[in-house]
Formats: structure tokens, sequence, C-alpha cells
């Protein structure tokens, strides 16, 4: 594709998969990463999970796919608290992991959602960004809720997938061969 005299470069596939049961999609991100990984597909990101270690109420973390590096979203803030209790700091933290990986030269990164947070511009926004001009593959989780800012945030780079492992690998295929044919 060429615009004016400069090359533009194909768009980077996203796989965008229905949060409705996002338990379960977490679970099939992290099932799919495991099968791309055996077939010697340097992977990596974060998806998110719960943590229960003795709460009444879990906390929810996302998990590096490739280590046992967890970040603590949920925040303790005491007894009775109704605030909002996302630590941004952590959430920093693993933005900046997926952003280092998308310049280490993986194959494809995943990102825990698109949500609230990012919706609003912040969350995991920049590590979308940094996949997108690394030019890495991304495979995430959107919530039904922020349909229409994912929309506006990805343009045509998302294609919606069916939550399950056979519309996963037509997915990478057809994403590998576009990869083939540039």
């Amino acid at each position: 594709m060429v615009f004016g005299i400069f090359p533009v470069p194909s768009p980077v596939p996203i796989a965008a998969l229905p949060s409705e049961h996002e338990v379960d999609v977490q679970d099939l991100m992290r099932q799919f990463a495991r099968l791309l990984a055996k077939e010697a597909i340097l992977v990596s990101g974060v998806t998110q999970d719960r943590e229960y270690k003795g709460a009444l109420k879990p906390k929810i973390i996302l998990r590096d796919i490739n280590s046992s590096q967890t970040y603590a979203l949920s925040q303790d803030l005491g007894p009775g608290s109704v605030a909002c209790n996302l630590d941004t700091s952590e959430l920093a933290l693993a933005c900046g992991a997926i952003e280092k990986a998308a310049q280490s030269g993986v194959g494809v990164i995943f990102i825990s959602k698109f949500s609230k947070q990012e919706a609003s511009g912040y969350g995991l926004c920049d590590a979308f960004r940094s996949a997108m001009l690394a030019r890495v593959p991304v495979v995430t989780a959107v919530s039904p809720h922020y349909r229409n800012e994912w929309r506006q945030f990805s343009g045509p780079l998302s294609e919606d997938i069916s939550p399950n492992i056979a519309a996963l690998k037509e997915w990478w295929k057809r994403t590998q061969k576009k990869a083939i044919s540039l």
C-alpha cells in the first residue's frame, strides 16, 4: 500500500474477543498463548486473573504469560472503603512490561482487555500502541460496554473473533499468511 510517495505498512492485526464471560476469555487467551509457544512462536503479555490468598474478596491481578510475575490491580483500602481500589502504579508497570516486549521481537502480544481505563485513554492504551507501532499482532478481550470506544481506538486493525480456540487458530493462520505475503 502506498500513500503519496511513502509506503504505508499494512495494518497490524488485532484479535478482539468478547469479554462477556471475562474469566473464560482470559483462560482462553492463556490457552492460546501456550499453544503458540509450543509452536515456537514468541509470545508475551498479560492476562487478567483473580488471586484469593485468604481474602474474602479476591484481588484482581494481571499475570505475565511467560513468568510468575503478577501485577496486583486491586489494592486494599481497608474495611468499609467504597473508593476505587485500582492500583494504577501496578497497571503502569504491566503496561511498561508489554511495551518492552513489543520492542523485543515477539511474535504476538496478549493484552488482558480493553475496558473502562482504556476507553478513557489510560490503562493499557500505551501497550496497545506500542504493539501496533512495532507491528506485533495482538490478542485481547473487549468489554461490551466499551465497543464503540474500542472501534474508535483500533479502527480497521481489529477483527472480532469468536471466543474459541478454532477461531483463534484461523485468525493466526490468516495473520501469518498476510505477514508472508508482505
